[in-house]
C-alpha cells in the first residue's frame, strides 16, 4: 500500500540504516574539515566588519586600532586552538568542554558550559545564515526585501541534509567550503601583489567619508579603552565554533584523537591566514563599513535606500575589478553559501551534546535516540526550529543577532581549560614516568595560559555586550540550566521509586480482577472485545455503555436482550451527553470499593488504513484511555478490529479464543 508521508520522508532524508552500518558514517579528515570546522573558517566574512562597524561610531579617527585588534584576535586564535588539542587527545569519547568540565569540575559547572553551548550553537545557526543571506544581497539587491524568507529557506535545506546523515552532508558541504577558502587567499594574494607593484586597489566606498556619532570623534582614556575592548569582543567572532572538533571526535576515523587533532591544526593556520588577510587588504583598501548607512557621507542618494555590502564584497569588487567580473560572483557565491553552510558546524555539534546530555538524564531521553539515517534526528529539529525563530523575531538580521553570540563561548572555554588545569594535576600527582611528567607540564602550561586568556576575553565580552541584547542569552543558557537540573531531578525520582531494592518483595498480584468491557454498539469489534475478556477468566466481567441518545440506548438494550449474551449490560446517565466523565467515576468507584483489587477496562476500537480515515471517526477511545491512564489500580486494554483499508481481509469472522455464543455461561455475572 502507497503511503505518501513515508515516501516523502525517503525522498528528503533517504533511505533508512541498520545500526550496523554506523561505522561507514565515520569522517576521514578531509570530509572532517568542511563539517567541523567551516564555522571558524567562515567567520572570516564578518568578524572584520565587526571590528570596522565598532570603531566607526568615530568616524575614520580610531581605524587604527584595526591592526592591533586583528593581532589579539590572532593570537588569542592560536592558544585556544592549541589549548582544544589537548582536550582531544585526553578526552577521545567526545563531549569536548562538557565532558572536560563534568569531570574535573563537578557537574555543576558542567552543566553552565552545557547550557552555554547549546545557546551558542543555535546563534551560530542564525548569525551564519542571516550573514549568508547578507551576501547574496550584496551580489543581487533587488532580494533585499525578502531576507527572513531566504534565511528561513535555507536553514530548512541544512535541516534536510543534516536529516540524511553526517556523511553525506559532509560529502555536499566539502566543495563550498574548500571553493570559498581559495576564493578568499586567491583575492587576497591578488590585492596584496597589486600593492606591492603601487597599484593599490581602492574600495568602493574608498571616496565616502563617515561622519562620527555625537562626542565620540574626541574618545581618550577609559572611552577609547573601552571602544577598543568592545571592537576586539566584536571581533572574537572569528572563535566561534573552534570547539566544535572536540565535540566530535567520535565522527572521525581512527586513530580519531590524532585526526581530529590535525584537523584542528589545519583549521586553525587557515583561519588565521584568511583573517589577517582580509583584515590587511580592507585597511590598504580603505574599506569604509558602518553600522548605519546614514554615517556615509558624500552618497549620491538616500542613505536610506542605500544597500551597504559586506566587506568581502567591498573587497571582492575592488580586488577582481567591480561587479562586472565573474570573480566577483565567485567569490559573492562561495562566501555566501560557506556561511550558510558554517551553520552545518552547529547542526553537528548540538545533536551531539544533546545526546549526551540526554544519556546522562539532564535532557529528555529522544534526543539520545539515532534516527532512521542514524543522526540524531530531534536534536537536529531541536536547532532548526529554535534557530528558525529568532531569524525570524530579529528579521534575519546579523547587527541584531551578533550582540547574543560568542558569550557562551568564551565561557565554555574558560571553564575547559580550567578544568584541564585541573585534569594534568591529577596526572602529574599520579607519578607518571619521567617523560609523561614532562608532557603533562607543557599541557598544563599551555592550558593555564588559555585559562588566563579565555577568562580576560570572558569578562571583556560580558562587559561590553552585555547591555546590547547579551543579557538575552545569559538568561537563555540560566534558564537552560535550570530546565536541565529539573529534567534530571524528574528522572533520578523516576528511578528512585522504580529500583528493586534487595529485600524486594515479590511481584504484588491483585486479589480479584474486575473486567469492564466499553460497549457503543453491538457489532463485530464489540463482540470480539468480550471475547478476549473472557479468555482471561476476570472474577467478574459487565459491559458499560452511556446513555447519550435514550432512542440508541433502548436499541442497543433490546438487541442485547435478544442476543442472548450472558454479559450483563450497565447503562451510566449522561444528562451533558458526556462519554469520557461517567466512565471514569464509574471506574473509579471500581477500585475504591476494591483495594487490592484490579480493574480491566476493554476498549474495542477499529483501525483504519488512511491518514484522512480518521478524520471520519470520533477519538473518544483514544480520550478515555488517556484519562483511564491516571486512574491507580486500572489496566486499560485495547481490542483493534482492523477495517479492510487497514489490510484485514474481506471473510467471514472467525470466533476469537474464548468468544461469546449466545447461551454461553461467563463467569463472574
Amino acid at each position: 500500500m502507497f503511503n505518501l508521508p513515508q515516501a516523502l520522508k525517503r525522498l528528503v532524508i533517504g533511505r533508512a540504516m541498520r545500526s550496523e552500518e554506523l561505522g561507514e558514517t565515520l569522517l576521514p579528515k578531509r570530509l572532517a574539515l568542511p563539517i567541523f570546522a567551516s564555522d571558524p573558517l567562515s567567520s572570516v566574512a564578518y568578524a572584520t566588519g565587526e571590528i570596522l562597524l565598532v570603531l566607526t561610531v568615530g568616524g575614520t579617527a580610531f581605524l587604527y586600532l584595526t591592526p592591533w585588534i586583528a593581532l589579539g584576535v590572532v593570537a588569542l586564535m592560536a592558544v585556544v586552538v592549541l589549548s582544544y588539542r589537548q582536550v582531544v587527545h585526553a578526552y577521545p569519547s567526545g563531549g569536548g568542554s562538557y565532558e572536560v568540565v563534568s569531570r574535573n569540575l563537578g557537574a555543576g559547572p558542567g552543566l553552565v558550559v552545557a547550557a552555554s553551548l547549546l545557546v551558542d550553537y543555535v546563534m551560530t545557526v542564525a548569525v551564519s545564515v542571516a550573514s549568508g543571506v547578507d551576501n547574496v544581497i550584496s551580489a543581487f539587491g533587488s532580494l533585499a526585501g525578502h531576507r527572513v524568507a531566504l534565511a528561513l529557506g535555507f536553514t530548512l535545506l541544512l535541516t534536510a541534509v543534516n536529516l540524511r546523515g553526517v556523511r553525506e552532508s559532509g560529502r555536499a558541504f566539502a566543495a563550498p567550503t574548500y571553493l570559498f577558502i581559495g576564493g578568499i587567499l586567491l583575492m587576497v594574494v591578488t590585492g596584496l601583489v597589486r600593492l606591492a607593484f603601487g597599484d593599490s586597489p581602492q574600495a568602493p566606498t574608498a571616496h565616502l567619508g563617515v561622519a562620527a556619532e555625537g562626542g565620540r570623534d574626541a574618545l581618550q582614556g577609559l572611552g577609547l579603552l573601552m571602544l577598543g575592548l568592545r571592537a576586539f569582543a566584536s571581533g572574537c567572532t572569528a572563535l566561534t565554533g573552534v570547539e566544535a572538533i572536540s565535540n566530535g571526535v567520535p565522527a572521525f576515523r581512527a586513530p580519531k584523537s590524532r585526526n581530529a587533532a590535525a584537523t584542528m591544526a589545519v583549521m586553525g593556520v587557515v583561519a588565521v591566514v584568511m583573517f589577517a588577510g582580509v583584515t590587511l587588504l580592507a585597511l590598504t583598501s580603505h574599506v569604509h563599513y558602518v553600522e548605519d548607512a546614514c554615517q556615509l557621507t558624500g552618497l549620491a542618494g538616500d542613505c536610506h535606500s542605500y544597500t551597504q555590502q559586506t566587506v568581502i564584497a567591498q573587497l571582492a569588487a575592488t580586488v577582481f575589478g567591480g561587479s562586472d567580473s565573474v570573480l566577483f560572483y565567485f567569490v559573492q557565491a562561495v562566501t555566501a553559501l560557506v556561511l550558510i553552510l558554517a551553520a552545518n558546524t552547529a547542526f553537528n555539534g548540538f545533536p551531539l551534546l544533546a545526546s549526551i546530555l540526554a544519556q546522562h538524564r539532564y535532557l529528555p531521553r529522544q534526543l539520545h535516540t539515532r534516527g532512521d539515517r542514524l543522526a540524531f534526528s530531534n536534536g537536529i529539529l531541536a536547532l532548526a526550529l529554535v534557530a528558525g525563530a529568532l531569524l525570524w523575531f530579529y528579521r534575519a538580521d546579523v547587527t541584531s543577532l551578533i550582540h547574543l553570540y560568542i558569550l557562551g563561548v568564551f565561557t565554555s572555554f574558560t571553564l575547559s581549560q580550567i578544568g584541564m588545569v585541573r585534569h594534568w594535576n591529577r596526572a602529574l600527582a599520579a607519578g607518571p614516568d619521567p617523560a609523561a611528567r614532562s608532557a603533562a607540564r607543557r599541557s598544563r602550561a599551555i592550558n593555564g595560559l588559555g585559562a588566563v586568556t579565555t577568562a580576560l576575553v570572558l569578562v571583556i565580552v560580558l562587559i561590553t555586550k552585555f547591555t546590547q541584547g547579551a543579557w538575552l542569552a545569559v538568561v537563555a543558557a540560566l534558564l537552560l540550566w535550570l530546565t536541565m537540573r529539573g529534567v534530571r531531578r524528574h528522572y533520578d525520582a523516576v528511578a528512585a521509586e522504580l529500583a528493586l531494592g534487595e529485600d524486594a518483595p515479590e511481584a504484588p498480584r491483585p486479589r480479584q480482577v474486575h473486567a469492564v468491557v466499553l460497549v457503543s454498539q453491538l457489532h463485530r469489534p464489540t463482540l470480539r472485545a468480550l471475547g478476549y475478556a473472557q479468555a482471561f477468566r476476570p472474577d467478574t466481567l459487565e459491559a458499560l455503555t452511556v446513555d447519550v441518545e435514550p432512542e440508541s440506548t433502548a436499541d442497543l438494550r433490546a438487541r442485547w436482550e435478544e442476543s442472548g449474551l450472558d454479559v450483563p449490560l450497565r447503562v451510566l446517565d449522561s444528562p451533558f451527553r458526556e462519554i469520557t466523565k461517567p466512565v471514569v467515576a464509574h471506574v473509579r468507584e471500581l477500585t475504591a470499593a476494591r483495594p487490592g483489587d484490579a480493574v480491566a477496562v476493554i476498549v474495542p476500537e477499529y483501525v483504519v488504513g488512511h491518514w484522512w480515515e480518521n478524520l471520519l471517526h470520533n477519538q473518544s477511545a483514544l480520550w478515555l484511555k488517556s484519562r483511564l491512564l491516571f486512574t491507580p489500580g486500572v489496566m486499560v486494554i485495547s481490542v483493534p478490529w482492523q477495517l479492510t483499508s487497514a489490510g484485514r481481509a474481506d471473510r467471514p469472522a472467525r470466533r476469537a479464543p474464548g468468544a461469546v455464543r449466545r447461551g454461553e455461561p461467563t463467569r463472574g455475572r
